[in-house]
């Protein structure tokens, strides 16, 4: 398969950044969308809503379905995820790709910070994915995907902001657990994580501002990826933890020098990234 023509995508936090860029890559296709997020105002530091999106996708092409989701809210969700099966006709893809953020040490994290986190990253993505199950397994071709790390358990990750590592891991978990029971039913369950900083919102509001986005790739990277996985059969690519530019490179994809968001600064690896996982690509600056 190499189109994800009238197929049917829920993925949360789809209103701006790597949401909203897989969406536009499944538009493309003539694909499905639910956008489940929050956001219905535009805010000063956060461009986008779930209204503004579904413009974009319509734009590109797709059909979109605005949905107003917070990830922690059970009956949302169940409603949600029935809303879009029953709008749409089917469900296909699951993209947990809602997160919530906090790089602070033990001492600098309250707990309600501690909690949001938790409830968004690990339980919301168990969560979501629970109750999407049953509308997957009719589906003929089902991805559950999760913007998470590998699981590689080094001190280092955790060390100064154990309260998230411990949320983004627990997305991770979600993962291996799922992978193995709904294998059966040939439902595929993966995670994608970036090898370099993505300009986003976040990054900029959150790790530095504009040096940290100059030394980014984009999110169409992680689109791009996403799109690949969702290509596969499902049953021949389960239980992976992928890094975005390895998978496309094994995939064929040479030339990763157009996701550079300045090509002339040396590209900043990612958080989570394992040692032995060597970049495909150069990621110093390009002669320009």
């Amino acid at each position: 398969m190499s189109t994800l023509a009238s197929k049917t995508l829920f993925i949360t936090g789809a209103s701006r950044g790597i949401g909203l860029a897989i969406a536009l890559r499944a538009a493309r296709d003539g694909a499905n969308i639910a956008i489940a997020a929050k956001t219905t105002e535009p805010h000063p530091k956060l461009p986008g809503t779930i209204y503004s999106a579904a413009e974009e996708i319509e734009k590109a092409g797709g059909k979109a379905l605005p949905l107003v989701v917070d990830v922690r809210d059970e009956d949302n969700v169940r409603t949600a995820i029935e809303q879009t099966a029953q709008h749409f006709g089917s469900l296909d893809i699951v993209v947990n790709n809602a997160s919530a953020i906090s790089l602070t040490n033990s001492q600098a994290t309250d707990m309600k910070r501690f909690d949001l986190m938790h409830q968004i990253n690990a339980r919301g993505t168990f969560m979501v994915s629970k109750f999407a199950v049953p509308f997957l397994a009719k589906a003929e071709n089902p991805h559950i995907l999760m913007l998470s790390p590998p699981l590689d358990m080094k001190e280092k990750w955790f060390s100064g902001h154990t309260a998230y590592s411990m949320a983004k891991f627990g997305m991770s978990l979600v993962v291996l657990g799922l992978a193995g029971e709904l294998r059966s039913k040939g439902i595929a369950v993966n995670a994608l994580w970036p090898r370099t900083t993505i300009a986003t919102s976040a990054v900029k509001n959150l790790l530095g501002g504009d040096m940290i986005m100059q030394a980014s790739r984009t999110p169409e990277i992680l689109a791009d990826a996403a799109h690949m996985i969702f290509c596969r059969q499902a049953k021949s690519l389960t239980g992976q933890f992928l890094i975005d530019d390895t998978f496309m490179w094994e995939n064929g994809v040479r030339d990763f020098d157009h996701y550079r968001a300045d090509p002339s600064v040396d590209l900043m690896q990612d958080f989570f990234v394992p040692d032995e996982s060597a970049p495909p690509v150069s990621l110093k600056r390009v002669a320009v």
